[in-house]
């Protein structure tokens, strides 16, 4: 009799020093535009162009991630016709922070292992004090992506490394990057007809928008699973952050996703803004999606705490 192994968590190929280096680059350079945005703007300038790009690509590139690698890929909420389904993945990656296959694999293995040994990014995984409570948030904020260990793909989406066309927009996900950071500034340079045009709408359209979609989406795994509050059953520490449901489009109402990982709206409840639920919901009505997985009354009374804890 054959004994077949389980597939290791872990890719064997670690990270090398030349991704661990870009990906700093990718890291740091968007975050310091962040940090400079204000003063920039009250001394140099915004213009309206810039503010339209820079709001065009974040909701692209972020509901690429979140209606497509999250709820579309990771968690199959909805089918979705093919065309739309590369369509998806070409717009999450365009958010500069995975290439499909390895967001989907590290996100499966997140709630493989939520908030227990195994999770690749648990703000609990140094212990409960408030010493390892910070240092925990640190890591599942950011320095986890610095870890060499690589989530494994073969293990963890066999049924996207199977479609030829997802596979195709991850092996091109280097050249989605240069049209994610250098679009913006080709669309600004011709609509002012000005390399100060070109250079604001880089600035603002690409590193600006990168660093807060890159920072939001962060949030989700840091703050979303240390603050807020829990309506739902869960066996971790998923909670909800009301204060970012917009920019996460949706993604902050983490409490009911981690106790219903395949709902297609996570904001199943009165006055739960969630974008992303919309954009589906629009996708169904133009028959580009169908099987959505909506929230069920039953399912979630039977899942409701009788008293929210905060």
């Amino acid at each position: 009799m054959t004994t077949t192994l389980a597939k290791p968590d872990i890719d064997p190929e670690p990270k090398g020093t030349l991704e661990q280096v870009l990906l700093g680059v990718f890291v740091v350079v968007p975050f310091l535009a962040l940090l400079a945005a204000v003063p920039l703007a009250w001394g140099w300038g915004l213009g309206w162009h810039d503010v339209v790009i820079t709001v065009f690509f974040y909701f692209l590139s972020g509901f690429g991630v979140t209606v497509g690698f999250h709820r579309l890929f990771t968690h199959g909420s909805f089918k979705a016709k093919p065309a739309l389904r590369v369509a998806l993945a070409i717009a999450g990656s365009l958010s500069l922070e995975m290439g499909v296959l390895d967001w989907v694999a590290t996100h499966r293995r997140h709630h493989k292992y939520s908030d227990r040994a195994g999770d690749p990014h648990s703000p609990w995984r140094f212990g409960s004090d408030w010493k390892a409570l910070a240092k925990g948030l640190a890591y599942a904020h950011v320095g986890w992506l610095f870890d060499k260990e690589r989530t494994s793909v073969e293990k963890f989406c066999p049924d996207l490394q199977a479609d030829p066309a997802i596979r195709a927009v991850h092996k091109r996900f280097e050249l989605l990057m240069a049209v994610s950071l250098f679009t913006p500034a080709l669309i600004g340079g011709l609509w002012s007809m000005s390399w100060h045009g070109a250079l604001t709408a880089f600035f603002w359209g690409s590193l600006v928008r990168i660093a807060l979609l890159h920072h939001v989406t962060w949030s989700i795994n840091s703050i979303c699973h240390t603050f807020g509050d829990e309506a739902f059953e869960v066996r971790d520490k998923s909670r909800n952050v009301w204060w970012l449901a917009i920019l996460s489009m949706g993604e902050s109402w983490h409490n009911l996703h981690h106790s219903d990982p395949t709902c297609a709206r996570h904001g199943a409840l009165k006055g739960q803004v969630d974008p992303s639920a919309r954009v589906i919901w629009i996708f169904e009505k133009l028959g580009w999606v169908h099987d959505v997985r909506w929230p069920d009354p039953a399912r979630l009374a039977a899942k409701r705490l009788s008293t929210p804890r905060a």
